[in-house]
Formats: structure tokens, C-alpha cells, sequence
């Protein structure tokens, strides 16, 4: 009877493993897809902090509003800010240095009801590695 019960309990397993890796609930785009996006009107929120935007620089037309502190606590100001200036349906496209903030943030603003998010998978440093403009901030 044990050996049954194991042998059910690991022929499911893959299943269970699998049954957390679903699709987030926002879009991953490129560099291709962010110049398509923003060619289309689609704000860019730079959520870095103001030292990082003097130290690299931003896609120009970024709108800068800063997530979290050096020490990774949240901006108490970003949230109603961003509120404020996006609607829940409007399409939103978030920058950080790397893409794991801006992961992290579209995650959250899905779980608020934001529909349309575009996270930039590999964040500004791909950008600028890649020979896209920058301007100063």
C-alpha cells in the first residue's frame, strides 16, 4: 500500500512542478518591441532611482517615478502617483536597470487590476548595450 501511495504521489509531481510555471500576467518585450511600443504613444516609466537616471541616462520621453529605495523599500509616492497617470486598461511599458524591479512592479500592478504592462526584459542596460540613445536626465 505504501509503495502504491509513492508511486502516485511521484508520477504527480512533474504535474505539481508545473502547475506554478504559468504565464505572468503582463508582456515581456525587447528593445524591437519597446521602440514599437513607444512609437505608438505607449508611456515608458523609467522606475529607477534618480542616481541611477544621472549615472546612465533614460530613454528619452521616459517618465521617471522611481519604485523602491537603495535599500529596497517601496517610494510611498509611486504608487498614488502612478495611479493618478495611468489608467488600469492603458498600456504601460516599466524600465529598470536589469528587469527584475520592473518584474517585480508589473506583477504587482496585475495583481491591482492593470491590464496592458509591458515589463522591458533586460532593462536599460541592454538598452544602452545595444546602442540605443540615451539622454540625459
Amino acid at each position: 500500500m505504501m509503495l502504491r501511495l509513492f508511486a502516485i504521489v511521484f508520477a504527480l509531481l512533474p504535474m505539481l512542478a508545473l502547475s506554478g510555471c504559468s504565464e505572468p500576467p503582463y508582456t515581456q518585450v525587447d528593445n524591437a518591441q519597446l521602440k514599437s511600443l513607444i512609437g505608438q504613444g505607449v508611456p515608458l516609466y523609467d522606475i529607477r532611482r534618480p542616481e541611477e537616471w544621472r549615472q546612465t541616462r533614460v530613454v528619452e520621453s521616459s517618465r521617471t517615478l522611481t519604485f523602491v529605495d537603495a535599500s529596497g523599500r517601496p517610494n510611498p509616492e509611486f504608487l498614488p502617483r502612478f495611479m493618478a497617470e495611468v489608467g488600469k486598461d492603458d498600456p504601460v511599458a516599466l524600465i529598470c536597470r536589469t528587469g527584475n524591479r520592473s518584474d517585480i512592479l508589473a506583477r504587482q500592478l496585475a495583481d491591482l487590476g492593470y491590464t496592458q504592462i509591458y515589463n522591458v526584459r533586460d532593462g536599460i542596460a541592454r538598452w544602452i548595450g545595444e546602442g540605443n540613445p540615451v539622454v540625459a536626465h
